[in-house]
């Protein structure tokens, strides 16, 4: 059976897909906000734009305090990155 053959998403997966998320929205209001012409949309995506800046910050800081993201270790994080890509081909085993 299919299911059963797919691990369910954990922790690590499920935070690095908010974080990249979390990323892509920082980007896309940065981006609107320098294309805006009026000042009450400015004020609105200002808004959202710090939004999405203390949401990507909370993500992360929760990701390092859980040891699942190395940002200030690179040696560490590939480390990590790798022991999850040979897990990832062990499941396909």
């Amino acid at each position: 059976m299919l299911v059963n053959a797919i691990a369910p998403m954990d922790d690590l997966a499920i935070a690095t897909d908010m974080l990249l998320s979390a990323k892509a929205a920082v980007r896309t209001y940065a981006i609107a906000l320098t294309e805006t012409a009026t000042p009450k949309v400015h004020k609105a995506l200002k808004a959202q734009l710090d939004t999405a800046i203390e949401t990507h910050q909370k993500i992360a800081a929760y990701m390092i305090e859980n040891e699942m993201y190395h940002p200030y270790d690179v040696n560490e994080q590939v480390d990590h990155d790798m022991k999850k890509a040979e897990t990832a081909l062990d499941l396909s085993k």
